[in-house]
């Protein structure tokens, strides 16, 4: 059965992370995407990532480009034209994955396990959008989940708390 530290992502240069190096870290865990109406909370959570890091918090960004009736394909862009963009556009210094899915049958690792440990509204296991929001505490286990809606600033205080 798997852990929080036992899974792995991959990077955008096709690299392997480890997740087993999250280990005592506060991580929040984010699909992303360029050109969506919640593009901007990439400053949100630049800023909330500069705030804490400091203190073991750990951001990870998965970029994400599923088409209709999903989301859109609002992530059209390679892996280094992503990570281009987020730097000169929006300053991220967060770590980003290589993109993937995070629904359907080839859902990535990571999401198939979020998924399955923290329900959405109503409990259903689907991201709805770009840009849900997933809070992992230091020992691995997931507190919470956020609607796209939400923004970094509002789960400031929540990260604070179990920092």
């Amino acid at each position: 059965m798997s852990t929080f530290y036992t899974l792995k992502a991959t990077k955008k240069d096709d690299s392997v992370f480890d997740f087993a190096e999250l280990k005592g870290k506060t991580v929040l865990i984010v699909n992303t995407a360029s050109a969506c109406g919640f593009t901007p909370q990439y400053k949100g959570l630049q800023a909330l990532y500069e705030k804490y890091k400091e203190r073991d918090f750990v951001i990870i960004g998965f970029p994400c480009n599923q088409p209709l009736p999903q989301f859109g394909g609002q992530e059209p862009g390679g892996d280094e034209e992503i990570a281009t963009f987020c730097v000169v556009n929006h300053g991220v210094t967060f770590p980003l994955m290589k993109k993937s899915e995070v629904n359907g049958d080839n859902t990535n690792e990571v999401y198939k396990w979020l998924k399955a440990e923290k329900s959405g509204i109503l409990g259903l296991a689907r991201i709805k959008w770009n840009f849900e929001k997933f809070l992992i505490n230091k020992e691995g286990v997931v507190v919470n989940r956020w609607a796209s809606t939400t923004t970094p600033e509002a789960i400031d205080g929540e990260v604070a708390k179990i920092l």
